[in-house]
């Protein structure tokens, strides 16, 4: 088998770090309908489950989610690693997640290297699938035997395979990622007790792929559920999708792991972005849903504080680290921090030991409010431009971490952070 680029009719997108889209209709015409029945147990599951799970959303407990680990971020273990390893320091990072393609297992001694410089972090390791491995599920279990085997004691969480609905990532069916799935927690029982595995892997806001993972009669056990809840295509994370705001959509999928028999209660949205215009071909989508780097660095600031006020997302991984189209370093040319790496860098110094204390909403006026070190700190944003007054007892930092004395506060779509001096 040659592991060093995908089979067709698939091949690998450079540019975007992923698929490229799958031209050969007849092709896919041909396994979807193959996979028809477990396409139609999708839809069956999705009429039963989604509805309960919605009348079931008022009465989610929330977690106490630990800051520290909640906050991770995408790299790439061959991508300038000697810089990824400088700005991780920089960064004071204390959970990363590194993804392995199952068709370039000859780079496993480089990753292995990689994570041994990253040994004081906790590691999420995304396996990214190809056909082969979900048609040939011995291949995949040896292959997998040798990752578990080969990064013993270097990975916290193991993410077993990635964006299940998408035809050119590989799987045609729900049923299909389930055996894949299967493959690994077998290999795991009877093998390899004490590793962690997450699963299910869906993309974007369609829960109806979700649920079939999460309820279904295979005899399989994930220790928590990974999403690629991406809300792009909708602008700000606040915007509604079908009346679901990303704060719903959240609980929502909270209360369906909640009520699986089949996993912990445990979430990690393993990636979100948003692409950044003028950089084609290396943005992942079209450049209709692209924004600027002032907005990107908003939106992300946003989706950020609202999962972590959520108190139900157990880590959130920004998608990624140096990528020309969507990170926080572009790399095209020469390297150059996006004004976002500074906005992610001051989020971390400020929230990684904060202790979420709530969430005010009104007519589209945010307040997040935490302590943090016995000082207590509200981020305000809003999504119609207002202003406050700079209050004496206030202490008022911009999102890069630049102190704001203004007389007038202006509040929008970027975040202010108020330190209120003395409140506690």
């Amino acid at each position: 088998m040659d592991e060093e680029r995908l089979k067709a009719p698939f091949s690998w997108d450079e540019y975007s770090d992923q698929p490229a889209q799958l031209k050969d209709r007849t092709y896919k015409k041909q396994m979807r309908q193959r996979e028809f029945f477990s396409l139609f147990k999708t839809v069956f599951t999705a009429l039963v489950i989604l509805p309960i799970s919605i009348i079931m959303m008022p009465y989610i407990k929330r977690k106490e989610v630990d800051s520290e680990t909640f906050f991770s971020l995408g790299v790439d273990y061959q991508r300038e690693p000697e810089l990824t390893l400088e700005l991780l320091e920089e960064l004071d990072l204390k959970r990363i997640l590194v993804r392995v393609k199952l068709w370039e297992l000859n780079t496993i001694n480089e990753l292995k290297n990689f994570l041994l410089q990253n040994k004081h972090r906790k590691v999420t390791l995304k396996i990214l699938q190809d056909r082969e491995h979900i048609e040939d599920l011995k291949l995949f279990q040896k292959d997998l035997r040798g990752i578990f085997a080969s990064l013993d004691g270097l990975v916290d969480i193991y993410e077993i395979g990635s964006t299940i609905n998408r035809a050119k990532w590989g799987f045609f069916s729900v049923d299909e990622y389930n055996k894949f799935y299967k493959t690994a927690y077998d290999l795991r029982e009877a093998e390899f007790p004490n590793i962690k595995l997450i699963g299910s892997g869906v993309i974007d806001f369609e829960y109806h792929f979700t649920a079939h993972t999460l309820f279904n009669f295979f005899k399989y056990h994930y220790n928590g559920i990974a999403s690629l809840l991406y809300v792009d295509r909708r602008g700000a994370p606040e915007n509604m999708q079908m009346g679901f705001a990303l704060s719903d959509k959240i609980a929502l999928l909270s209360t369906m792991v909640w009520m699986s028999p089949k996993s912990e209660h445990e979430l990690h949205i393993t990636e979100t972005n948003w692409p950044i215009t003028g950089t084609a071909p290396y943005a992942p989508t079209s450049e209709y849903e692209c924004v600027s780097e002032e907005l990107y660095e908003d939106f992300m600031l946003r989706y950020h504080l609202l999962a972590f006020a959520s108190q139900q997302v157990d880590s959130l991984s920004w998608h990624q680290l140096i990528a020309p189209g969507y990170g926080l370093i572009d790399n095209r040319s020469s390297i150059r921090k996006r004004s976002a790496f500074n906005v992610y860098k001051f989020m971390l110094k400020n929230l990684t030991n904060a202790q979420f204390l709530r969430l005010d909403i009104k007519r589209g006026y945010y307040i997040l409010q935490c302590l943090i070190n016995n000082k207590l700190l509200q981020i305000h944003w809003t999504l119609k431009p207002t202003t406050l007054k700079n209050e004496d007892f206030f202490e008022v930092y911009s999102i890069s971490g630049k102190l704001i004395e203004n007389k007038t506060l202006n509040i929008g779509s970027s975040p202010l952070y108020i330190y209120i001096k003395d409140a506690v």
